[in-house]
């Protein structure tokens, strides 16, 4: 019974190998690309499959089965050598067949000839190391197992959908915008989400900065590997907030899930407001804005326990929200980039000038500054205390040269240091 059982199982699989070849309507070329695509996804050989054919239009089902031999035969392969393939199969999980055999003759642990291909691709597959077992096991086809953190702002989930098109261009013409959603993982909850007119850093450091102001400073946030995200203003605010900052592993869409999943939700608000066909982005964030309320926030969430709400999930939460003194947010979110002094103890910063002083001629400092106020600029520097650089000033007259600071003068030396060594 279990014999018979096998060759139902073994010749079910043959059938699923060549059920694609045996639709109608394909033509010459079809049916030549679809042999040589099955072979290559199950390490078969085009004569097999050949063979699979002849044998299902003969006997139908039936002639798909493995025939039985009388007596025992004889083991095809030594058990020693199917050892050595299956170590050369999970070394490299990409070599072929043809491949295995080969380093096995060349290592000489077998004859030229000995194996057949076919055969030391069933003895594998029997033992569970098949091409497509193996890519079975792989890492980036192992499905991604479900979590969710405990408590909110345990972790943060962000990213932009891209949106309709509104008349926002000073001429009128029709601009896209991008919306961006910051939501927590534990609650589903939309701690903030707006439509933007452009698509760069500014509006996700928009977007993050509002959610801390509403709901305070989260513990971790997880994002794509969009350049939006992947930036050095978004390394140093975390580690100002004292915030964890993660990026999903690339080529893994299973990774943001949740807020992949909203995002899907939100076509539904996209379509409801196609039909408002509102002319601003004001309007447009105002639908948004009693959407979210109305039609997301409050209503019961399949990924919750008991079918709650997020909104009554995040509020039943009684782990505390940690706001920090909105001074230490402001600095937080101010932009950091690195110049070099020139000569006159200056920096070139937005194609403006700035006073650092002749004490950091050649240093490279850091330059905090606020995007949207550059009068001022904020400068570091290993050792010192931040000070402030302003925008240089040019008289009508120029000034004397001033003097090098005493550690940039040259010092007298009595003799030379280099020919009293030489000597």
């Amino acid at each position: 019974m279990k014999d018979k059982q096998k060759a139902e199982e073994i010749a079910a699989q043959r059938m699923q190998l060549i059920s694609p070849l045996l639709a109608e309507g394909l033509d010459t070329a079809q049916i030549r690309e679809l042999k040589k695509r099955i072979c290559e996804e199950n390490s078969l050989s085009e004569r097999t499959l050949r063979r699979y054919i002849a044998q299902y239009q003969a006997d139908g089902f039936g002639g798909l089965k493995p025939k039985g031999r009388g007596r025992r035969p004889k083991e095809a392969i030594p058990s020693h050598i199917i050892d050595q393939a299956i170590l050369l199969r999970r070394e490299v999980p990409s070599r072929s067949i043809a491949q295995i055999i080969q380093i096995l003759e060349w290592e000489g642990l077998i004859q030229e000839g000995q194996i057949k291909r076919s055969t030391l691709q069933e003895k594998l597959a029997e033992k569970g190391y098949s091409t497509r077992q193996m890519r079975m096991y792989s890492d980036t086809s192992v499905a991604a197992r479900r979590y969710q953190k405990k408590h909110r702002n345990r972790l943060w989930h962000s990213d932009i959908k891209y949106g309709p098109y509104l008349p926002i261009g000073k001429d009128g013409t029709k601009k896209q915008v991008y919306l961006v959603t910051f939501i927590d993982d534990a609650t589903r909850f939309v701690l903030h989400g707006e439509f933007y007119p452009t698509l760069d850093q500014v509006i996700v450091e928009d977007c993050f900065r509002k959610s801390i102001h509403k709901y305070g400073v989260p513990e971790a946030v997880y994002f794509d590997n969009g350049s939006q995200y992947r930036t050095k203003w978004m390394h140093r605010t975390c580690s100002k907030l004292g915030t964890r900052l993660v990026f999903a592993k690339p080529y893994s869409p299973e990774a943001t899930g949740k807020v992949e999943r909203f995002n899907r939700v939100v076509d539904s608000f996209l379509s409801e407001a196609k039909l408002e066909s509102p002319q601003s982005l004001e309007k447009l964030n105002g639908l948004f804005g009693v959407w979210l309320e109305e039609c997301y926030q409050n209503k019961p969430h399949s990924g919750l326990g008991d079918s709650i709400s997020p909104n009554a999930a995040f509020r039943s939460d009684n782990k505390a929200l940690k706001y920090l003194a909105p001074q230490t947010v402001a600095n937080a979110f101010l932009h950091c980039e690195e110049r070099k002094v020139d000569k006159a103890g200056c920096i070139s910063f937005a194609g403006i000038k700035y006073e650092v002083g002749l004490s950091f001629i050649g240093c490279k400092v850091q330059v905090i500054y606020d995007p949207a106020d550059i009068t001022e600029l904020t400068i570091e520097y290993d050792g010192h205390a931040p000070w402030k650089a302003r925008k240089l000033v040019i008289g009508e007259r120029a000034g004397m040269r001033p003097l090098l600071p005493n550690h940039l003068q040259p010092k007298p030396a009595e003799s030379s240091r280099l020919l009293a060594a030489a000597t």
